[in-house]
């Protein structure tokens, strides 16, 4: 008998103690995967840049500073605004491409939307030529390797709505001359000959998609070089753009209409159609486009998480394949960012997220960069294709009663040597 209560009493001390190893042992074996998928994130991160498709930092410096950068230093966190992007931040963050948002707000349309856009260019390459040592201005996919290659984070202009070129083929090729190389179709307003997003909800019916002047703007893009952005337009002006364009499209900082039915995030039917182009969809940060229905019911969409980030990243490669996936942060443009990714220094923590969820070096090292590398260069060759074969710069103008009188009353018009 007391042999017998001697062996349980060992056996419960010995079933005890292998508890106590397992308690101590799981963890420690979790946390050191952990940071072996940390330091794996961040290896990826030094051999292929990440490459962010958008950022209003310079949105932050005219609204606050009115773009006078003697007042701020980026070396250090700017005390004007709660913002989400400094150097330090940038660095730690190991952003090797950034695409600088170039936006001015809807109400310039028909005004001086153009003065507006070209002062944003002006201070975004002031930036860069201010910090040298860890920017560079660059305007090809072979530049975005080089300054990578270099240390530097490659700095790109991205021209945020189609309402800054004035419904002029002339400005449009100015901006590709200075540097710009995509642009956003829209921003949350109808262009003359383009419908954005609020038209899937509440419709105007303006063009239903692109006009056919619209259509002459996604093929001079073609012709420059200039990458089709369909970030911020309605449905239909997405699936004209795909009908029209003959190189890949990308969404700069657009999420998955699936997983959150806001308007503002692309729809399987038009990811399917994004895998057939072969463009890219650079997933955006802003909660509201992350966290709201039909996945989250209850959702509270002023509050997000990384996880949810990646589970849009999933869902696009599911639907659209790897090779379409991107980082389109939106970071500086956006009011609430999901916990885990509050500023720039967070990518690589939605790196590992990757890396624990089974996303392969290949996968990841695409949507870090080559997958946008890919599609810069397809949509280079492309431009080099159409010249060659003789494509002329597009010309054509809109009539003066387009969209209406009322709109123009800032407008002068110019008919061989008379102006009205």
């Amino acid at each position: 008998m007391e042999r017998g209560r001697l062996i349980l009493i060992i056996v419960g001390i010995t079933i005890l103690l292998v508890a106590i190893v397992v308690a101590i042992a799981v963890p420690v074996s979790l946390n050191n995967k952990s940071k072996r998928d940390s330091d794996l994130a961040r290896q990826y991160m030094r051999e292929v840049p990440l490459i962010d498709g958008h950022n209003d930092l310079p949105w932050q410096l005219v609204i606050y500073e009115d773009n006078d950068l003697s007042r701020i230093d980026l070396n250090q966190r700017p005390t004007f605004n709660v913002t989400h992007t400094d150097i330090p931040r940038l660095r730690e963050g190991l952003v090797g491409a950034q695409f600088w948002a170039a936006y001015t707000y809807c109400t310039s349309q028909y005004k001086d939307a153009v003065v507006h856009a070209i002062a944003q260019i002006d201070v975004i390459k002031r930036m860069v030529q201010e910090y040298p040592e860890v920017f560079e201005f660059v305007t090809t996919a072979q530049g975005i390797r080089d300054a990578f290659e270099n240390g530097k984070i490659a700095s790109l202009i991205g021209v945020e709505g189609g309402h800054n070129i004035d419904n002029s083929f002339a400005v449009l090729r100015a901006f590709y001359d200075l540097g710009t190389r995509y642009m956003t179709i829209t921003h949350s307003c109808n262009t003359p000959w383009a419908d954005n997003w609020k038209e899937d909800f509440e419709p105007e019916d303006q063009h239903n998609g692109l006009s056919e002047f619209g259509k002459d703007v996604i093929r001079e893009m073609n012709r420059l070089g200039m990458l089709v952005d369909l970030s911020h337009v309605s449905v239909d002006t997405m699936n004209d753009a795909l009908d029209v364009t003959e190189a890949p499209v990308i969404f700069s900082h657009t999420s998955a209409y699936a997983l959150c039915n806001h308007y503002r995030n692309a729809p399987d039917s038009v990811l399917r159609r994004v895998k057939e182009n072969k463009g890219i969809v650079m997933v955006n940060f802003y909660t509201l486009y992350i966290n709201c229905p039909p996945n989250n019911v209850t959702a509270d969409p002023s509050y997000a998480t990384l996880a949810q980030v990646a589970d849009h990243m999933d869902h696009i490669k599911e639907v659209c394949g790897w090779e379409c996936v991107g980082f389109g942060s939106d970071y500086d443009g956006i009011d609430t960012a999901p916990e885990g990714l509050e500023d720039a220094s967070t990518f690589p923590a939605l790196v590992t997220e990757l890396i624990q969820r089974q996303w392969t070096e290949e996968e990841i090292k695409g949507a870090l960069g080559n997958n946008f590398l890919r599609v810069f260069e397809e949509a280079e060759q492309v431009s080099r294709d159409l010249k060659a074969n003789g494509m002329k710069p597009k010309v054509a103008t809109l009539p003066r009663d387009e969209p209406d009188e009322a709109n123009n009353v800032c407008r002068t018009y110019m008919y061989g040597t008379s102006f009205y």
